[in-house]
């Protein structure tokens, strides 16, 4: 364990809160382009969320002040270091990463804050950030050994070779990938990513997760993508790459499995497994475990499209729900094609919401496990609190940065 924080650096530290309100997305914008300025560092990041929306450093920037607003109370951090430690094991992040961090972020505090940035408070923020530093170092270790450890299991980079693609939607497309190597893989939770080191040519080295779409196995992962944006924009610059060249024999590169959302196996309560979009590709790992080995779990899918030219993976979950009695299915779709007839290719028109979750699911006593785009998760998390949900009977994924990573879970998502 780390060294406790002093008293006075504690106070410092909270006397900070007003100036991160104001500048902290500044800080972290130009910590970024300080960090950035070495490539072999710059290379570890998804640069898509470092793009117009600045979703990185709005996440980085909510995270200090999360930090600096709780650093005598962590315990109010709830499970955020566990999910940064889970992402930051899927990029393969080590120890000596860490100073060129420390580094950028204390420069970035004195360029933006210039002369009120002084030596007592340089000094306070370095040492607050090596502590965290130190729990987020030994919690990855401690992952680190574990995932190396278990059978098929294995730390850094592996090869695996595109067994076979499937076209899902008109945008959406699975991949199954083997070990190059011929061995087993590690069986992963439900639920989970696998983190992608892709070398695109003419393209700078890219970062990316994404969600394990099959149930754990000894032999294969399945990945299902969303071909995002258009080619050439950095944040399809990945997911346009896997379309149009990742085929059967292709080798890709990932960690092991990571993430800290995931099906809780070893309980026979309810679930209501509720996704939109593209966010059902862990919710397909989930239902798939569940049909394997808890066939008569009460289950209720509830899932979210467009329509059906982009509704994936319909027929797999049908056949998958008519093999255990447990499972009910519902598919919303929000604007159907003419094509598109209710009681056949969907169920109801519209968006999925957390009143039509209160009326059809058992909200007294399920867990509600969520994937989708962030005002999909607002709006659901929001509105399942208020129907008395107890936030540890919510959980949720979504794909990209979290704004609130350093925040007290469901609450502040919905806030």
């Amino acid at each position: 364990m780390p060294t406790p924080l002093s008293d006075k650096t504690i106070t410092i530290v909270k006397a900070t809160v007003p100036a991160l309100e104001a500048h902290g997305v500044e800080i972290t914008r130009r910590m970024y382009e300080r960090l950035f300025r070495n490539e072999a560092i710059r290379d570890l990041f998804n640069q898509s969320h470092q793009g117009e929306t600045g979703s990185q450093p709005k996440a980085l920037a909510a995270a200090v002040l999360a930090y600096a607003r709780n650093i005598d109370n962590l315990g109010a951090l709830g499970g955020a270091v566990e999910r940064i430690v889970q992402k930051h094991v899927a990029l393969n992040i080590l120890p000596e990463h860490y100073p060129f961090v420390a580094e950028a972020l204390l420069g970035a505090i004195g360029d933006v804050l210039g002369a009120a940035a002084t030596n007592e408070i340089l000094a306070a923020w370095g040492e607050a950030y090596w502590f965290l530093a130190e729990i987020l170092i030994g919690r990855e270790a401690a992952v680190y050994r574990e995932l190396a450890s278990q059978p098929g299991g294995w730390n850094g980079w592996r090869d695996f070779v595109v067994e076979s693609v499937a076209d899902e939607s008109s945008i959406i497309r699975s991949f199954t990938l083997v070990p190059a190597d011929g061995g087993k893989v590690l069986r992963h939770k439900p639920g989970q990513y696998l983190g992608f080191a892709l070398d695109i040519p003419g393209v700078a080295a890219l970062r990316r997760n994404y969600s394990i779409s099959c149930a754990p196995n000894d032999r294969a992962y399945r990945i299902t993508v969303k071909r995002e944006a258009t080619p050439g924009v950095p944040a399809g610059a990945a997911s346009n790459w896997l379309h149009d060249h990742a085929l059967p024999g292709t080798i890709l590169r990932a960690a092991a499995p990571a993430g800290d959302f995931f099906l809780d196996t070893d309980s026979s309560t309810p679930v209501v497994l509720v996704s939109g979009g593209v966010g059902l590709t862990p919710m397909v790992s989930m239902l798939e475990t569940i049909v394997e080995s808890q066939p008569q779990r009460p289950t209720w899918w509830v899932h979210g499209a467009l329509n059906s030219r982009v509704h994936a993976m319909r027929g797999h979950v049908r056949n998958l729900a008519a093999q255990a009695p447990g499972v009910s299915l519902t598919t919303f779709y929000a604007e159907p094609l003419s094509r598109d007839q209710a009681g056949s290719a969907y169920d109801i028109q519209g968006l999925v919401s957390a009143s039509w979750l209160a009326q059809n699911t058992p909200i007294g006593d399920a867990t509600y496990y969520l994937c989708g785009p962030k005002p999909f998760l607002h709006s659901l998390i929001g509105g399942l609190l208020s129907q008395g949900v107890p936030s540890d009977r919510i959980r949720y994924e979504f794909f990209g940065p979290a704004d609130e990573v350093l925040a007290p879970d469901a609450e502040t998502l919905a806030a």
